[in-house]
């Protein structure tokens, strides 16, 4: 199948290509036809849009599958997102621009941890609802900080919460994502506390890399059905120019069947925000496009 310059640019190559044949290498493959079982997401944070309906617009524009959208840091009586205009707004700019909002990132459990604070349960209960009503089917729960899971009470204490919060968000059809800085393996243990198919793992390369995992044998031991969603990220290097190998890992979540979203959380190390996400999405979309 022959490649015009236009389609490379549909697909973001053209911004890895700004870069020079030599920063690219021997990966690009000759795209194909059949549509990819892995979307290429971004989160509104790294689009600097947080809790901001233009990033919609913005991750269509760059050419993205969806968007990750906070639900917001700032809450008082109810989640920033529980507002029906917001999820109006955030609902018709999708549709606008036939763009999914796949995930929500609850990222109001930077400030009340879930680990020790009681409102951090209440805002888990909520984001259910509100998760629910802008279609997306994931929340990301982070753990990071001082709110980062460290022994095993800790731990415990979160699948138990999950425990007594998973059958709503069951009857909601709607996932509990856990990322943090600990092992797929304690995760799995979390997971199993929970006794929920609501509690899933979501999987962060960077973050598992930068805590001295294996993400390549993690990702494989996980497999897809203890997997809802990726982060793919090596910052604050562009995709490709850091320590993180990631033709090996899209090949390992080829190897597994996943079949989901896989959101960039990337930096902007050139300080140009749409030509470093052209160019990650560009290098990702063309590893992604090889499995096919």
């Amino acid at each position: 199948m022959r490649v015009s310059r236009r389609d490379v640019f549909k697909t973001g190559g053209m911004a890895g290509l700004a870069l020079g044949a030599g920063a690219l290498g021997s990966w690009v493959p000759r795209l194909r036809a059949a549509a990819p079982k892995v979307k290429i997401g971004v989160t509104d944070w790294n689009l600097r849009k947080t809790m901001d309906i233009a990033a919609v617009e913005l991750a269509r524009t760059l050419g993205f599958d969806g968007v990750e959208v906070s639900l917001g840091r700032n809450a008082g009586e109810q989640l920033p997102a529980a507002d029906p205009a917001l999820q109006q707004k955030y609902l018709e700019e999708s549709r606008k621009h036939s763009l999914p909002l796949p995930s929500t990132c609850l990222d109001v459990l930077h400030r009340n941890y879930l680990k020790n604070d009681p409102l951090g349960r209440r805002w888990v209960a909520d984001s259910i609802g509100v998760t629910k009503a802008l279609g997306a089917r994931v929340i990301l729960l982070p753990f990071f900080g001082k709110g980062a899971l460290q022994t095993q009470q800790e731990k415990d204490y979160v699948g138990d919460v999950l425990r007594e919060v998973a059958p709503e968000a069951e009857k909601a059809g709607v996932v509990f994502g856990l990322e943090d800085t600990i092992s797929a393996e304690d995760n799995v243990r979390i997971m199993d506390r929970a006794k929920s198919p609501a509690v899933l793992t979501y999987y962060d390369v960077g973050n598992s890399t930068n805590n001295g995992f294996d993400i390549l044998k993690e990702i494989r031991w996980l497999g897809k059905d203890r997997i809802c969603e990726f982060h793919l990220k090596d910052n604050p290097n562009l995709l490709g120019h850091g320590k993180i190998d990631m033709p090996r890992v899209i090949d390992a979540i080829a190897e597994i069947g996943f079949e989901g979203w896989a959101h960039l959380e990337t930096s902007s190390p050139r300080k140009n925000l749409e030509m470093d996400m052209s160019y990650n999405l560009g290098y990702v979309r063309a590893l992604v496009q090889r499995q096919v």
